[in-house]
C-alpha cells in the first residue's frame, strides 16, 4: 500500500486515478459530512458550485433534504445551514439527504471522484479510514487535504499524518509530504486543538466565533462513520466491517 498526499485539490496528478483517494476538509466539510452521516443522514451529496447544487436539491423532496452552503466561513443566505457539524442533529438529519457546498472541502471531493474508491475523512473519524485501509489494503492511496482557495492548510495536512501514522508498518511513502505529515501529526498528536487554533483557517473560525467548531473537529476517532462514495458526487455511510461478517456468518 502506497500513500501520497497532496495539500490541496490543484496538486492532483490529472492523467492518474488512484485505488482510493480521500479527500480532508478539518474545518469543516468532512467534518460536517461524517458528522451528518452519523445522525442517520441518508446521503450526502456535494457540489463546488452553489447554482448547481440549487438546481439538483430542487427534485429532492422539501421534506428530505438539507441545504448547506458556506463561502469564507460564513453561511450562505437561504440555506438551510453552513457548514458548521454542531448545527447537525440526528432529529433534524435523519433520513434526509443533504446538499452541500463549501469553500474548499467539496472541491476535493469533486477533484477525486472519479477514483475507484473515494472516501471523506477527518480527525473526528480518523480511525474509521485507518481501519478500512488495513482491511482492503488499496495499491496506491491519495490522501488529498483542501486548503484554504489553493494554498496549504495546517489542519489537513496533520489529518493526513493522523491517518498514515498508524499505518507506517504496513505501507509505503509515496511522497515527501506524506513524511511531512506524519512527522507534523507526531508533533502535535497530544494538542490537536492547539495546532488547529494557530492555523491560518482556525484564526479566521475564531474570529467569526466558532470556536466550539475548532474543539469539535479536533477531536480524534469520536465517530465510526465512514462516508464513502456511492455514485459521483454522492457520498453514504459504509456498513462497518463487523455487521458484514456478521451477516456473512448468519447466512
Amino acid at each position: 500500500m502506497k500513500l501520497f498526499y497532496f495539500h490541496t485539490p490543484e496538486l492532483v496528478p490529472d492523467a492518474e486515478v488512484p485505488d482510493c483517494a480521500i479527500a480532508i476538509d478539518v474545518l469543516r466539510a468532512t467534518s460536517t459530512i461524517a458528522t451528518a452521516l452519523n445522525a442517520g443522514a441518508e446521503a450526502v451529496q456535494v457540489f463546488s458550485d452553489l447554482n448547481a447544487l440549487r438546481s439538483e436539491s430542487e427534485a429532492w423532496p422539501a421534506d428530505r433534504r438539507l441545504r448547506a452552503g458556506e463561502r469564507g466561513g460564513k453561511q450562505v443566505e437561504g440555506f438551510d445551514f453552513g457548514n458548521s457539524p454542531l448545527e447537525v442533529t440526528p432529529e433534524r438529519f435523519r433520513d434526509r439527504r443533504l446538499f452541500i457546498s463549501t469553500t474548499n472541502g467539496t472541491r476535493s471531493l469533486q477533484r477525486i471522484q472519479q477514483a475507484k474508491t473515494v472516501i471523506a475523512a477527518a480527525l473526528v473519524n480518523r480511525q474509521a479510514v485507518v481501519d478500512f485501509l488495513k482491511q482492503e489494503q488499496p495499491e496506491t492511496v491519495w490522501i488529498v487535504g483542501s486548503g484554504w482557495e489553493g494554498s496549504y492548510a495546517l489542519e489537513d495536512s496533520v489529518c493526513a499524518g493522523a491517518i498514515a501514522a498508524p499505518l507506517q508498518a504496513q505501507i509505503a511513502l509515496g511522497n515527501d509530504e506524506m513524511l511531512a505529515a506524519i512527522a507534523l501529526y507526531q508533533r502535535w498528536e497530544n494538542n490537536l486543538y492547539g495546532l488547529l487554533c494557530q492555523a491560518s483557517h482556525g484564526q479566521r473560525l475564531l474570529r467569526l466565533n466558532c470556536e466550539a467548531d475548532l474543539d469539535y473537529c479536533s477531536r480524534v476517532d469520536v465517530l465510526q462513520v465512514l462516508p464513502k462514495q456511492q455514485e459521483p458526487g454522492v457520498l453514504t455511510a459504509a456498513p462497518r466491517a463487523s455487521t458484514v461478517q456478521a451477516q456473512t456468518s448468519v447466512a
